[in-house]
């Protein structure tokens, strides 16, 4: 667990990610919360009426801010209970900040707009368009994001949908983000949630069917190819099986097995409130007959011990902007813990990532099933 105090201009607050007892020992804030924090200090800026934190990655702002009652919207669910548990640790009053998911209706009306800067531009773009309409004129509207973060593109998404924009000089290799509403500006129609049919030939009962995307979803508008690789080597049908889409994203990958035998119970889960609503949105524009759950959680936390036959996995490695293997090793712990014994692990990933010396560490045993020059479909087997 990393906990860490962040000095803001109101004090200290310590913060810390979730889970906290994770391998990766990232701090739960940078350079560009505390600029922002700065910054609204410094210039005084009026924290009245409804304060709107879009896209707090671990709570840090509206921890922070927590005296000021904030509304939180993020996509993250480990986001959501970190914010909960910083919220708590810095003693605020129970329902000070008020946690939004990015599928929950927005407040109507929003006076100040804080924005820390999403890797994902489509989620950007679909937030500030769900937000423009209960922005006005005297609405305060601030972004922040670390300078590799914040680009020409970011800029004119912000121009396009809420009104003229400028940046910051950068400090401390962040940089911040001022836009002025402008009310007579039409915001374009959003083109999300994006649907588009997958190629035909893809070696799997999804060709040419139809996927639904939500956005900021990994590769929302495109097949990335690790999938598209997975697709063709899943485990063979049949039997009726408990099937988890661990990470599920779009659903792609357990919508193929429902397709395949629509006796399968299969769980989609994923962190993401995006991911999981498009694999909803999926296995429902495929008309699959079989029985299934959407759940948006930490993984496979929940799913009772030696429950599971299959579980299907293609691990993130970037947490934010930084490279970890700390969401795999517990996607493949937890995996370990909910598959009853002869159950089985199937994981893709890029070769170079070495997944298989982590299983034959955690199960005993790891078996190449399908390989080419970038990607590798691997399988463990829970022994007894």
């Amino acid at each position: 667990m990393m906990n860490d105090r962040m000095t803001t201009p109101w004090g200290e607050v310590e913060l810390a990610r979730h889970p906290e007892d994770t391998r990766d020992q990232l701090r739960a804030w940078d350079a560009s919360d505390t600029y922002l924090l700065r910054h609204l200090a410094a210039q005084d800026v009026p924290l009245t009426g409804t304060v709107v934190v879009l896209g707090d990655r671990w709570g840090a702002l509206v921890t922070a801010l927590a005296a000021h009652r904030p509304t939180q919207i993020t996509d993250s669910w480990l986001g959501q209970e970190a914010t909960r548990a910083n919220l708590a640790r810095a003693g605020a009053e129970t329902g000070s900040v008020r946690l939004l998911t990015t599928q929950d209706p927005v407040p109507e009306r929003i006076d100040v707009l804080l924005v820390r800067i999403p890797k994902s531009l489509a989620l950007l773009e679909d937030q500030l368009l769900r937000l423009a309409p209960a922005v006005h004129a005297g609405t305060v509207v601030v972004g922040t994001g670390m300078v590799k973060e914040i680009h020409t593109s970011t800029l004119r998404l912000f121009e396009r949908i809420l009104g003229p924009t400028r940046t910051s000089l950068a400090e401390q290799k962040a940089r911040l983000v001022f836009c002025t509403p402008d009310p007579a500006l039409k915001p374009p129609v959003t083109p999300w949630p994006y649907v588009y049919d997958l190629p035909g030939d893809l070696g799997s009962p999804l060709s040419g069917r139809p996927v639904v995307n939500h956005a900021g979803v990994f590769c929302a508008d495109r097949l990335d190819v690790g999938t598209r690789f997975f697709l063709r080597h899943l485990p063979s049908a049949g039997g009726g099986r408990r099937v988890v889409d661990l990470g599920c994203g779009n659903g792609v990958v357990g919508t193929a097995v429902a397709l395949t035998d629509p006796r399968a119970e299969v769980l989609f889960t994923d962190e993401s409130f995006q991911a999981v609503a498009s694999a909803e949105a999926t296995y429902r524009a495929n008309g699959v007959p079989g029985h299934a759950e959407f759940r948006v959680g930490d993984g496979l936390a929940g799913v009772a011990d030696g429950s599971v036959d299959v579980v299907l996995n293609n691990p993130p490695f970037h947490s934010h902007q930084a490279t970890t293997d700390a969401t795999a090793w517990r996607m493949f712990t937890g995996a370990r813990r909910a598959l009853r014994p002869g159950g089985e692990l199937w994981v893709v990933g890029n070769r170079h990532l070495g997944y298989h010396v982590k299983l034959k560490r955690l199960f005993g045993n790891s078996e190449l099933v399908a390989g080419d020059r970038k990607f590798v479909v691997l399988k463990a087997v829970r022994q007894g």
